[in-house]
């Protein structure tokens, strides 16, 4: 460290600093207490009247116990509302969830009856193609009826002629089996069509139902709403 020099203050100018603030904040607070007297509010003038109402303390005693017994109504009847709306919301939800899984199960069951359709269609298909196969190879030993006039038919036009009826009879055999899954199919149709038609209108009906009710609740709260001061409301029992 350097050398410094050491210098003494000036207590003259020291106490003329500090009578100075001294003197800057009694004027401050001289001009605080001249404003808050010349701020304070006046005297206060109120007309005087009469209070009170024109019922007597019985009558004003009676109206709020009425008030009372109707609040104490209304709010258990807004708590019958809420649980009833609850609860059906619930059973709404339910109905819901079991319409989706009943139409879930449905399509799953077509599904199956269309795969099961297309099974037998094949196997119909690939037994046609064997027998004609087998009956194109019987064919292919045996003489044609057109190419040559036989007086006396022998063993060989007897078994051509039970080949052609055999043949005959499988197409005949397939087109009732065609036929009659066609039929099949198409009741099977008819009755998932009228099923759906009939839980359609039980929703409907359900869902109408639940309209009616809201609505009449409605009136009922609009009706205690237009008649406040009439304590026997229905459903009150004193």
């Amino acid at each position: 460290v350097g050398p410094y020099v050491l210098v003494a203050p000036n207590e003259t100018r020291r106490k003329q600093l500090q009578q100075s603030k001294l003197s800057f904040a009694k004027k401050e607070l001289d001009d605080l207490e001249r404003w808050k007297k010349e701020h304070r509010p006046g005297p206060v003038t109120v007309v005087p009247q009469r209070l009170g109402g024109n019922k007597s303390e019985a009558q004003v005693r009676q109206n709020q116990q009425m008030i009372l017994l109707q609040s104490k109504y209304q709010k258990k009847h807004k708590r019958e509302e809420y649980v009833s709306a609850k609860k059906a919301a619930e059973e709404a939800e339910i109905l819901k969830k079991k319409a989706i899984q009943r139409e879930k199960a449905e399509r799953l069951e077509v599904k199956k009856r269309q795969e099961e359709m297309q099974r037998r269609e094949m196997f119909l298909e690939d037994q046609k193609y064997k027998t004609n196969e087998l009956l194109n190879r019987l064919d292919m030993g045996l003489p044609k009826s057109d190419s040559c006039q036989i007086a006396n038919p022998g063993p060989e036009s007897t078994a051509w002629k039970r080949s052609h009826a055999y043949k005959q009879a499988l197409r005949e055999d397939e087109n009732r089996r065609l036929e009659e899954m066609k039929q099949e199919q198409q009741r099977k149709a008819e009755l998932m069509e009228f099923k759906q038609k009939q839980e359609e209108e039980t929703r409907t009906r359900a869902h109408q139902k639940e309209q009616r009710r809201v609505n009449n609740a409605f009136l009922d709260r609009l009706q205690n709403k237009t008649q406040p001061n009439n304590i026997y409301q229905p459903g009150y029992t004193g």
